[in-house]
């Protein structure tokens, strides 16, 4: 951190010093301005904190329907672990516009761009961040040219150009794609949207932060588990933590803060055992969690000082293991999580056998996609109807 003061109003991309440019805000007028009650009185989702976010007119809020996601309990798989009723909770972001958390960064990016009057927009994305950009920025009426790795679940780039988007595989890691976003910029004269590289997408993503304190009573967890690749929304939590303790509604106490990544693709991990700030670039990057195969992130200080800094940790599972928790939650608890939602709860699995968790503490593992935009296992048992039926085999 800088220090370095940008004027509001403007479009911004990264620092003078090529690094995150983050939103204040007079949070004293921001306390005046708005209270728990009139809060709790209001309807709908995330456009509800406005007066934490950086709109400023309302005809630039875009709005796709949406929802405060719910806390959903895991009952029967917490009796089977040993632990606490009601202490493992799911926070289903799949009921969000697109089917995933990316509609929260990316409404507030897309918003602020048509309110700054930008026209043409570009994104690398591994699938559900370009689904949410191009869905937003159709109903604002900005074009959006999006690149995706060239082994992008189909349903993610048939989405993308559906909803309005210029699509294109590339045969490359997102990281490959965001290099011809950047080099881009001036040639075709988009902007440059990717994680963190705009100030905007991480206010949208604070919006979870905001969520789960008014959902649990304006008391935070013991634990977050966040599947982390880009890593914005768990900067972004943390950063809405810090502005509800400033204007009174929460106490000091923070949940401490777990980034979640695969064994295929783990550079926060990395580098948090190392004890280092940043993460290099992780080679041959490989998952089946497409979301948090990110080899590197622009953000990675900001996401371990946030996991630092709340006595958390980070922690990497095997595709295997993801798969297989998938496949329990589902069965057990009739919740299809995606593979990256699935990981955070493998992740706690492992972190309630290592210690680092307690049985009794309430945790919330982020569920940041509906298990439906990802290949599932085929189902081939079939039956005759023109044959004998054993009914009392089935």
């Amino acid at each position: 951190m800088t220090g370095e003061r940008y004027p509001a109003g403007q479009v911004h991309g990264l620092s003078k010093a090529g690094k995150p440019l983050l939103v204040r805000y007079d949070l004293e007028a921001l306390g005046k301005s708005v209270s728990k009650a009139a809060l709790a009185a209001r309807t709908g989702g995330f456009w509800r904190y406005r007066e934490f976010l950086p709109v400023t007119k309302s005809e630039n809020v875009i709005d796709l329907g949406e929802v405060m996601t719910p806390l959903i309990s895991l009952p029967k798989i917490a009796r089977k672990l040993g632990a606490s009723a009601g202490r493992i909770i799911i926070k289903d972001e799949g009921r969000l516009p697109t089917g995933s958390f990316k509609a929260r960064g990316l409404a507030l990016a897309v918003a602020m761009a048509k309110e700054l009057g930008l026209k043409h927009l570009a994104m690398p994305t591994n699938g559900n961040a370009g689904a949410a950009m191009a869905a937003y920025a159709s109903r604002a009426d900005l074009k959006t040219t999006i690149f995706c790795p060239d082994d992008t679940p189909e349903i993610n780039v048939s989405e993308i150009e559906l909803q309005g988007a210029t699509v294109y595989r590339v045969n490359g890691l997102i990281n490959d794609c965001g290099k011809i976003v950047g080099d881009g910029k001036a040639g075709a004269g988009w902007f440059d949207v990717s994680t963190l590289k705009e100030p905007y997408r991480i206010e949208g993503k604070k919006t979870m932060g905001l969520e789960l304190a008014e959902q649990l009573g304006w008391e935070l967890p013991d634990v977050i588990f966040y599947p982390t690749g880009g890593g914005t929304g768990l900067i972004g939590m943390w950063k809405a933590f810090a502005e509800l303790e400033s204007i009174g509604w929460i106490g000091a106490k923070r949940p401490r803060m777990v980034a979640v990544q695969a064994t295929g693709c783990a550079p926060i991990v990395k580098a948090f055992e190392a004890g280092e700030e940043h993460a290099p670039l992780w080679q041959d990057a490989r998952t089946v969690a497409a979301g948090i195969r990110v080899p590197i992130a622009v953000g990675d200080f900001l996401i371990l000082r946030a996991v630092r800094e709340s006595g958390g940790f980070a922690i990497a599972v095997p595709d295997e293991v993801i798969l297989a928790a998938r496949d329990e939650v589902a069965k057990e608890e009739g919740l299809l999580l995606c593979p990256e939602g699935a990981a955070t709860f493998a992740a706690y699995k492992q972190a309630l056998e290592d210690g680092r968790v307690k049985a009794h503490e309430r945790v919330v593992l982020y569920n940041c996609a509906t298990g439906l935009k990802y290949p599932l296992p085929p189902v081939t048992r079939s039956l005759d109807r023109s044959g004998p039926i054993d009914f009392a085999a089935l």
